[in-house]
């Protein structure tokens, strides 16, 4: 990849760091938040080759596995992407080097200096495995320390849940053969337990400067970790405090039920022993350089003599174990460096030391014997490779007649009877368990998915444990709209209980209601109770209550008016009748609510509709005493003057205006009360 090239529009390549197995990783800066990356892009070989699939699968598991774990020493992956066909990933770029890279510059560590990377690795390791996620490859060159010495685990690329097995489908054991845990070699089991393991290998490495077990071919390699118990630290480190030297046993069991449970469990060990550790024992260190009390000579075959412990070590990449069947040319490959002959399982070869000046009689019978064991031990090679790498190790995935394969492409075991395929794995004797699974797309009984998941994928024989899973459709999932649908108050939730995944509903089509409550159901098709599946179309028209509207001017307009158009909106109206002296009759005095106002549907609005002025009719008081018809007339509302043009002699009503029987206003336009007149004598 260029540099300067922009990936995605947002990540410009500055420089390559390394080539893997799988993916080129180069530093690269996010352009978006102006920092610098780590960027994983797979390789364009497997990219576009018939694996595919599983090489994308294990790129994908890697950003997967890492996102579910937030820990300081778990380095995190930021984001995942393609571009032009190539998966690529985006890391935290740590500044720093590996834990091999110290290796090879320091050769030992102290003992303080390994159990502070033992520490931080099972402290990360530990939120894994709280998220249910096994690492698989734990070893130096996944183990990065930053420019602050702190250590970051990387590449979870192999991590997979802890049930599920490790072999993987092209039929390789993945993950460097020095560092396997027994159980995965020998039953496949992907255990956080194999990961202390791991973890313990790596700190033996550190404190001897090598590895417990040493062999030219990974073969030879899992064939020990496997028979043979891993040695006590201090058969090298003679000066080791034995509290450190029982910890890395424990770690290194090869029971797995002797070992901790998880890393959690092997952390709280750590801090016991490191609370009791007296200062000397944390800084004794292992020099590889000081002659060793009993030297042993090592006699490779063909060769000159080597002093012990000595031999060559793996390559420091992830090897891939070939199975039978698997093209070994399509293995990371593998150069062996000049090292001692391996070791057969059930004879534990004692080094033999030259001795010169012996007869030819002897040298003659001394060849024959290392011939012999030559022969001996790789026969035993052979057959460990046999029972636990080779054909008789496993059993591989039956093809059956519905499944159609192609030539040199992974075929995958699905969307077959499950019927028929279990005929096939009876008939081939391998060992199966089942669970049924709703599917939109597999009809009820064919297979959904098998793990393994392709023909002439590899089961192993090794445990118990080792079972074809299958999983059979049940075909689409029925779901029923809920009987109490139309007074649900939150209907579309209730649906996604129901177990509805295809919800049709927009704000759009929702209606305004007077009688339905807001968000209940106005409308829903198929109605309550009906039974369909759950992905079938479910529309639904929900209410948006009552609706808004503005209160119009109305004052001094026609009641009739105002109310019919007030009725048309909605609203409730009621109405009283008032004497106005200024508002015709009929017309609308004041109402409850002010124009503008904003109303709903099925509010109220209280309408004063005029009777128009108030009328008298005036009495006759003519013949009345004057004091009895002024306040006759003053009751009435009247205002009453009185003249007395001859004097007011007889105190009595001679004439009044308006005459008797006449209508008038009670008030007048400005408001002020009638006057009636009175004349009196």
């Amino acid at each position: 990849m260029p540099e300067n090239k922009l990936i995605d529009g947002r990540y410009r390549i500055v420089r390559k760091i390394a080539d893997g197995g799988m993916a080129t990783v180069y530093q690269a800066v996010d352009v978006r938040l102006g920092r610098d990356v780590a960027l994983k892009i797979m390789h364009i070989q497997l990219a576009q080759g018939p694996h595919r699939d599983q090489f994308v699968e294990r790129f994908r598991r890697e950003a997967n596995s890492a996102a579910a774990i937030a820990n300081p020493h778990v380095v995190q992956v930021y984001d995942t992407g393609e571009n032009d066909g190539l998966d690529y990933l985006v890391m935290e770029y740590v500044h720093g080097v590996n834990l091999r890279h110290e290796m090879q510059t320091k050769r030992t560590f102290s003992v303080r200096e390994t159990l502070r990377v033992v520490s931080e690795t099972l402290n990360g390791l530990a939120a894994a495995h709280r998220a249910g996620v096994v690492h698989r490859d734990i070893k130096p060159e996944n183990i990065l320390i930053n420019d602050r010495g702190r250590v970051q685990i990387t590449d979870f690329g192999l991590a997979k849940a802890a049930s599920q097995a490790t072999l993987s489908s092209t039929g390789m054991l993945l993950g460097t053969a020095a560092y396997l845990a027994p159980e995965m070699i020998e039953n496949n089991l992907a255990t956080p337990q194999g990961d202390c393991y791991s973890v313990g290998i790596m700190a033996w490495e550190m404190l001897t400067g090598q590895v417990p077990f040493l062999a030219d071919n990974p073969v030879t390699m899992v064939f020990k970790h496997v028979n043979e118990n891993v040695p006590s630290v201090a058969t090298v480190c003679t000066g080791i405090d034995p509290q450190v030297a029982r910890f890395i046993s424990y770690l290194t069991n090869r029971d797995v039920n002797d070992r901790p449970a998880d890393a959690s469990q092997a952390l709280d060990r750590l801090n016991a022993l490191m609370r009791t550790l007296p200062p000397q024992a944390l800084q004794y260190r292992f020099d590889p350089d000081a002659p060793a009390p009993n030297a042993t000579t090592v006699l490779p075959v063909g060769g000159k003599a080597q002093t012990g412990p000595t031999a060559a070590k793996l390559d420091d990449r992830t090897q891939a174990v070939p199975m039978a069947g698997a093209a070994t040319a399509a293995s990371t490959p593998y150069t062996p460096r000049p090292s001692a002959p391996p070791t057969a399982a059930n004879a534990d070869a004692t080094p033999t030391q030259v001795h010169h000046g012996m007869s030819t009689g002897k040298r003659w019978a001394i060849g024959v014997a290392i011939a012999a064991a030559v022969l001996a031990l790789g026969g035993a090679a052979g057959w460990g490779w046999w029972y636990y790498a080779g054909p008789g190790s496993y059993y591989e995935m039956p093809q059956i007649e519905a499944l159609h394969c192609q030539k040199n492409a992974p075929c995958k075991i699905a969307g077959v009877p499950w019927a028929d395929y279990e005929k096939a794995l009876k008939a081939a004797g391998i060992a199966y368990e089942t669970s049924k699974s709703y599917s939109d797309t597999v009809p009820e009984g064919d297979i959904i998915s098998t793990d393994p998941e392709f023909v002439n994928a590899h089961v192993s024989k090794r445990g118990d444990l080792q079972k074809v899973r299958v999983i059979v459709s049940q075909g689409v999932q029925q779901s029923t709209v809920p009987d109490d649908i139309m007074s649900s108050t939150d209907p579309l939730a209730s649906l996604k209980r129901a177990g509805f995944t295809n919800i049709v509903h927009s704000a759009d089509t929702d209606e305004w209601s007077l009688d339905v409550p807001e968000g209940e159901v106005i409308s829903i098709t198929p109605e309550a109770g009906t039974t369909v599946d759950h992905n079938e179309p479910v529309d639904v028209v929900l209410s948006k209550g009552p609706m808004p509207v503005s209160m119009p001017e109305v004052v001094g307009k026609p009641a009739s008016d105002v109310k019919a158009a007030l009725e048309e909106d909605k609203l409730t109206v009621t109405t009283n009748e008032e004497f106005s002296d200024t508002v015709p009759a009929g017309q609308v005095m004041s109402s409850s609510e002010d124009a503008g106002a904003q109303l709903h549907w099925g509010d109220s609005v209280h309408l004063v509709v005029s009777k128009g002025p108030e009328m008298i009719t005036i009495p006759k008081v003519v013949g009345m005493n004057v004091d009895d018809a002024k306040k006759m007339l003053e009751d009435l509302g009247l205002e009453v003057k009185v003249s007395a043009p001859l004097g007011d002699l007889l105190h009595t009503v001679r004439m009044q205006s308006p005459d008797a029987g006449k209508q008038v206003r009670a008030r007048g336009e400005d408001g002020k009360a009638t006057v009636v007149t009175l004349t009196v004598i």
